[in-house]
């Protein structure tokens, strides 16, 4: 494969990283945390994910550990704690640390070739190429940022994948209420057939 398909993935996970990374920005430090689902998914616990998942997949995977140690990814953590942050730890270093395993996995992506090999003991076929791992973070981090999307509308209405791409906005609040009640009858509609 080459180096255009590479620079291509690369460009789209760009892309997606930072859409998570402006859902945190210019929101309140309860906004940020928040559990805004049943299970408790918040959009600052998305992006100490994603900075675990690419520390580990960027990192370790091509015996290129990231530094400093992420405790999130240890075997004794418990179960969820990559996920949430807890008041003590500060949303700007969290935020820092996202950037810096992003900075930490460009190197990864620019120094080897796409079927440079890696391992993922926790995959079925543990033996992967960088490729393989690209598009596995790619694909994670887009979903993460379909998250955040959703999640930071709930909290302010802001939807979209940067902040001066703010697509819903065009629209206001009455327009918005005619669109969702038409969608809403549709449904009902459906339903009731």
């Amino acid at each position: 494969m080459s180096e255009e398909h590479k620079q291509r993935l690369h460009d789209y996970l760009t892309t997606s990283r930072e859409a998570v990374i402006w859902k945190v920005e210019g929101l309140s430090e309860y906004d940020a945390r928040r559990p805004l689902t049943r299970t408790g998914t918040n959009l600052l616990g998305l992006v100490r994910h994603l900075s675990v998942g690419e520390a580990w997949y960027f990192g370790r995977a091509f015996d290129r550990p990231f530094e400093p140690h992420l405790p999130w990814w240890d075997d004794d953590a418990a179960d969820g704690d990559d996920l949430w942050v807890p008041a003590s730890e500060d949303r700007q270093n969290l935020v820092e640390t996202y950037r810096a395993v992003i900075a930490h996995a460009d190197e990864t992506i620019s120094s080897l070739d796409l079927d440079a090999p890696g391992r993922v003991p926790w995959w079925p076929r543990p033996d992967v190429t960088l490729h393989a791992v690209l598009v596995h973070v790619l694909s994670e981090t887009s979903r993460h940022a379909g998250h955040a999307d959703i999640l930071r509308e709930q909290v302010d209405g802001r939807t979209g994948m940067r902040a001066d791409h703010l697509n819903q906005e065009r629209h206001d609040d009455r327009w918005w209420a005619d669109y969702r009640s038409r969608i809403e009858a549709a449904a009902r509609s459906a339903a009731s057939t």
